[in-house]
C-alpha cells in the first residue's frame, strides 16, 4: 500500500455514506485551507451524463496543441487515483500536463486531513478539496474541471464565475440520487451555469433542451445551443464543424465512433464561445489527431489479454455503463460490423446501481454471445450470474464466469472461422481492472 493509499483508506471512514450531495461540507474544509478554489486557474465546468470525459480530453488536447497549460480534474479513476489530477507541465519544460506525483498528492492529502480534523466529509469532497489545492499551488493557463455527479449540488460546484460551462448528454444514470425525472436531471446539470458565464450544450431532446433554457434564463447565463448554433457531422472522411464563427474542416477523432464526432464538436464549441485563451484551426486540427481518453472503444493491441485471445482477435475496451452508454458503443460496433465483418462477443460486468437489463438490450441481434464476470473491487457489482440472466432477458446466450481470466481463456477455446472483435464493456471499475490485469495502466 502506497502512503496515498492509506490516506485514500481513512478519507473512506470519514463519513457513513460514500456520496451525500451537499456544498456545506466541502465550503467549510475549503474555507480552512484558504479558500484554494479561489486561487486556481480560469475553470471550464463540465458536466452531463455520458461524454464528460471525453468532451474534456478533447479541450486538453487543443489547448495543449496551443501552447497552454491546462490541468484537469476528472473522475473515477481507473487503476489508480492519481489519473484524477492531471496538472500542467511547468513553464519551459516541452509536452502536455501530468499525472500527479505520490510525493504531491501525499503532501495535499496531509493538509486537508489536518484541518479537517476528522469532521465528517465524504471522499469525493475531501479529495476534491486536495486537487483544488494542487491546482491552485500549481501555475497553469486553464483548469478543465469535470462534475463528479449532477452539478447543482456537486463538490465541484463552487466555482463562481467559470470560464465557460458545458453540458454533455444528459440522460438516465444514478437514479438512486438523482430519481428517474429526465426533467429533474436536467435542472441537476444545469446548475452549473452562472450569471454571465456562457454555457454551451450539447444537441439535446426538446424536454431536456427546455429545462436547460429555462435555468439559463433565471440565472442569465447566454446560451450556445448544439444543433442550432453550431453543428458537426462527418463528410467524406472529415469532421466538418459549422457555427457563427465559419467552419472547420478538420481530420476525424482519434477517438472511435459517431458519438465522439459530437464530443468534439461540443469542445471546439466551447473553446470558441471564449476570448481568452486564440484558438487556431490548426489546433483543433493536432487535437483531432493526437486526443487520448482511456476506456472509451479503446483498441487494446498488447499486454496480457491479447496473448489469451485467439491470434488475429479485435480488442476494445469501453466503461459504458448506463442504458445511452450502451446504445452509443451498439452504433459503433455495428458501423465497425459493416466495414469489417467479425463475430461480436462481449466480456461483461456491471454494478447494481445499471440498468443491466436496459444495457445489454442494445446487444440484441448484435452480439453473438456474452460472458460475465466479476468486478473484484465493487461491493455493489452484480454477481456473473445474474449479468447473465440479463443478458438472456434481452435474448443473448450468456456465460457466466468465475474471472475474467477464466471469461478469456473460455473464448480462447471456441472455434471461430473469423477471428472474433472482443469487447470488454459494462462497467468503469471493470475497465480499470481490466487495464491493471491487461498491464496497461493509464498514465
Amino acid at each position: 500500500m502506497t502512503q496515498s493509499d492509506a490516506y485514500l483508506s481513512r478519507f473512506m471512514a470519514l463519513h457513513p455514506k460514500k456520496i451525500d450531495l451537499s456544498l456545506e461540507r466541502i465550503e467549510a474544509l475549503l474555507a480552512k485551507l484558504g479558500h484554494p478554489e479561489r486561487k486556481v486557474p480560469p475553470v471550464i465546468h463540465v458536466a452531463g451524463t455520458n461524454g464528460k470525459g471525453s468532451t474534456i480530453a478533447f479541450m486538453r488536447a487543443a489547448l495543449e496543441a496551443a501552447g497552454y497549460g491546462v490541468h484537469v480534474y476528472t473522475s473515477p479513476h481507473l487503476v489508480h487515483f492519481h489519473e484524477r489530477i492531471r496538472l500542467a507541465a511547468p513553464k519551459g519544460v516541452s509536452g502536455g500536463g501530468r499525472l500527479v506525483d505520490e510525493d504531491r498528492l501525499v503532501e495535499a492529502f496531509e493538509a486537508c486531513e489536518k484541518v479537517n480534523d476528522g469532521a465528517p466529509i465524504t471522499f469525493f469532497e475531501i479529495t476534491t478539496a486536495a486537487a483544488f489545492k494542487l491546482f491552485a499551488d500549481n501555475p497553469a493557463d486553464v483548469l478543465l474541471l469535470e462534475v463528479g455527479l449532477g452539478g447543482r449540488m456537486d463538490t465541484t460546484n463552487v466555482i463562481d464565475r467559470p470560464l465557460v460551462s458545458v453540458i454533455a448528454s444528459i440522460s438516465q444514470d444514478h437514479a438512486d440520487f438523482l430519481g428517474t425525472d429526465i426533467a429533474g436531471i436536467a435542472r441537476e446539470k444545469a446548475g452549473i451555469l452562472k450569471p454571465g458565464s456562457p454555457g454551451v450544450i450539447y444537441p439535446q431532446i426538446d424536454e431536456v433542451r427546455a429545462v436547460i433554457e429555462a435555468v439559463a434564463a433565471k440565472v442569465g447565463a447566454p446560451l450556445i445551443i448544439g444543433g442550432q448554433d453550431f453543428d458537426v457531422h462527418e463528410e467524406n472522411g472529415r469532421l466538418v464543424y459549422q457555427d457563427e464563427s465559419g467552419l472547420l474542416d478538420l481530420p476525424l477523432p482519434r477517438l472511435s465512433g459517431r458519438h465522439q464526432h459530437r464530443n468534439a464538436g461540443l469542445a471546439i464549441a466551447a473553446l470558441r464561445s471564449q476570448s481568452l485563451f486564440h484558438m487556431k484551426d490548426a489546433h483543433f486540427e493536432k487535437a483531432m489527431q493526437t486526443v487520448e481518453w482511456p476506456a472509451r472503444l479503446q483498441r487494446i493491441n498488447q499486454g496480457a489479454i491479447p496473448a489469451l485471445l485467439p491470434a488475429g482477435s479485435e480488442i476494445w475496451l469501453d466503461g459504458g455503463h448506463n442504458v445511452d452508454g450502451g446504445r452509443v458503443l451498439a452504433e459503433a460496433l455495428a458501423e465497425l460490423e459493416e466495414r469489417r465483418p467479425r463475430p461480436l462477443v462481449l466480456v461483461t460486468g456491471m454494478l447494481t446501481t445499471k440498468d443491466s437489463d436496459g444495457f445489454l438490450h442494445n446487444f440484441s441481434g448484435l452480439a453473438r454471445e456474452v460472458h460475465t464476470v466479476p468486478i473484484e473491487h465493487s461491493s455493489a457489482a452484480r454477481s456473473p450470474e445474474e449479468v447473465a440472466l440479463a443478458a438472456r432477458h434481452a435474448g443473448l446466450a450468456a456465460r457466466p464466469h468465475a474471472s475474467l481470466e477464466e471469461a478469456l481463456r473460455a473464448i480462447a477455446s471456441e472455434a471461430f472461422t473469423v477471428a472474433p472483435r472482443v469487447v470488454l464493456t459494462g462497467s468503469l471499475y471493470l475497465a480499470g481492472e481490466v487495464l491493471a490485469f491487461n498491464g496497461t495502466a493509464p498514465k
